[in-house]
């Protein structure tokens, strides 16, 4: 029991801490701490350390991957926290997370937003989405690049059962800060330029962008939401089964 209490110690620290530099910079770009969503990124993190977590405040947490989302399903608090999936998502494994998450943050193509459309209508369910940007122009990474965007968005517009709420990207790994600033500054421009469009049945509510490395100069560029797993939890260790 000591050592789950020195865990429990660091767990809160670490939160507590991002809560913080979150706060400072979202003050510095005009907002305060309660117009950034801090979501936790849970791959390989057991229900109890989730739930741990959602006892000292997160409210969010997102999975990368649709087996583990599974698994752990029934063991989250659901009550005091949305469960969203953040990572690459198959066709084929659509349906099976439909009627477990609040949002999917990794759309980026019609196709994809088509079968969540489809699964949805056959529970009566309209399904939040985030659409993902590859800002960085990435072969390896998911996400619509910026000019095709446009396109996508009113595809997906038509859909009854799929509610664009933002976007989302994953920039490359950049070895200074002014070079996340530009990936970062870029997206929000686009974000702020869609928002004045008005588009029917697109909102541009939540900007997600910046995670355990990056995050601080995602919010001070105009990130409103974050997805952070090392921070909060420490290097990941694999959980056994």
């Amino acid at each position: 029991m000591e050592s789950l209490s020195i865990e429990d110690n660091l767990l809160k620290q670490n939160i507590e801490m991002v809560r913080e530099r979150v706060r400072v910079a979202a003050e510095a770009s005009g907002r305060s701490l309660e117009d950034i969503t801090i979501l936790a990124a849970t791959k390989m993190q057991n229900v109890t350390t989730i739930n741990r977590a959602i006892s000292y405040g997160i409210t969010h947490i997102g999975e990368n991957r649709v087996q583990e989302l599974v698994a752990k399903y029934d063991g989250y608090d659901k009550v005091h926290a949305s469960v969203q999936f953040i990572g690459h998502l198959q066709l084929n494994k659509v349906k099976h997370i439909v009627d477990k998450v609040d949002m999917i943050q990794s759309v980026d193509s019609i196709k994809l937003a088509a079968e969540i459309d489809k699964r949805c209508a056959k529970i009566g369910k309209v399904m939040d989405i985030l659409v993902q940007v590859n800002i960085g122009r990435e072969e390896s990474k998911g996400g619509v690049l910026i000019e095709d965007l446009q396109q996508l968005l009113i595809d997906v517009s038509h859909l009854q059962h799929v509610r664009v709420r933002g976007l989302m990207t994953i920039p490359p790994i950049c070895e200074n800060i002014e070079q996340s600033k530009q990936y970062f500054s870029s997206l929000y421009k686009e974000f702020l330029d869609i928002s004045r469009k008005k588009l029917d049945n697109i909102y541009m509510d939540f900007l997600s962008m910046g995670m355990s490395g990056d995050y601080i100069c995602a919010v001070e560029c105009g990130a409103n939401v974050i997805r952070v797993g090392t921070s909060v939890f420490g290097s990941r260790k694999k959980q056994e089964d």
